[in-house]
């Protein structure tokens, strides 16, 4: 139910144990439920996307001090709509269970590739390696 994604500096986990739910709610006068309707419907206070992202960078293992840092550097500053899709995927991972599988490496497989010297695997990974450079564009 962990979900990781580029924040900030870098690769960070996110995630919601019962702990950070309780302190959601509490920090947001709000239920889980409610933040999680009002979120996925686009009805949500700013307040709750910056508290999940802020407790999620906690559950994930960052530590309190260091996760206010990276939210007050880089969620609070950033378009709503970055911020908010981050909290919309922290919330989807921790209600669903459903968490994205990381998109293959082609850079990994282009480097197996080319060590077994099989040339039709070299040919797929650099088309991989072309559809995700067009997919990040």
């Amino acid at each position: 139910m962990k979900h990781t994604a580029f924040f900030g500096d870098g690769e960070k986990t996110f995630d919601l144990p019962a702990e950070q739910i309780l302190e959601l709610e509490r920090k947001t006068g709000t239920g889980v439920g409610t933040i999680y309707s009002r979120t996925m419907t686009g009805q949500f206070q700013f307040g709750d996307i910056i508290e999940v992202i802020r407790l999620g960078l906690i559950g994930g293992g960052t530590s309190p001090k260091e996760a206010q840092a990276l939210v007050d550097a880089y969620a609070r500053p950033t378009p709503i709509i970055e911020a908010f899709q981050l909290a919309a995927d922290i919330l989807e991972a921790r209600w669903s269970g459903k968490v994205e599988a990381p998109a293959p490496d082609a850079q990994d497989e282009l480097r197996q590739a080319a060590a077994t010297g099989d040339a039709s695997a070299i040919l797929r990974a650099r088309i991989a390696e072309a559809y995700a450079e067009d997919y990040a564009a």
